[in-house]
């Protein structure tokens, strides 16, 4: 899949902007320690900005002090956002998992295509974004730096 084939209900302006407003918990899959990676300024970016950061990731314990959890199934609260940065094939567990916790949305970073993943979570009732960034929407609605 390239960029330019993108279902336009999954960058529906008005749903990006209704998550962002209302989020609360974001459960990060794909989160990395390395401060390099993109994964980990985008959690400390909504972390600063107050939202509650459920970091996944089964190889790792901690994140800033975080417990990290090896799967969505093994978070121990809602999540609003389920915030996707793996790569694209692994995209429909995630999004299976994601129906399976009940969570809000499944927002898909840039990069991360996956219109299976997308349908996956579409009908089991969940918002679905893909290929942007949370922190950048954030900071677009939000006006947070």
């Amino acid at each position: 899949m390239r960029r330019t084939d993108i279902d336009p209900r999954w960058q529906d302006l008005s749903v990006i902007e209704r998550l962002v407003r209302e989020a609360r918990t974001i459960g990060v899959v794909g989160l990395s320690a390395d401060p390099g990676r993109p994964s980990h300024g985008v959690a400390r970016y909504l972390r600063r900005s107050g939202l509650r950061i459920l970091p996944v990731n089964p190889r790792l314990s901690a994140w800033e002090g975080l417990p990290v959890y090896a799967s969505l199934a093994d978070v121990p609260e809602p999540v609003d956002i389920v915030d996707v940065f793996r790569r694209p094939e692994h995209v429909p567990a995630i999004a299976r998992d994601a129906v399976a916790i009940g969570a809000g949305a499944l927002w898909l970073q840039l990069g991360v295509l996956s219109e299976e993943g997308a349908a996956i979570a579409a009908e089991g009732g969940l918002d679905v974004v893909m290929d942007r960034c949370l922190a950048v929407e954030h900071r677009e609605v939000v006006g947070w730096s």
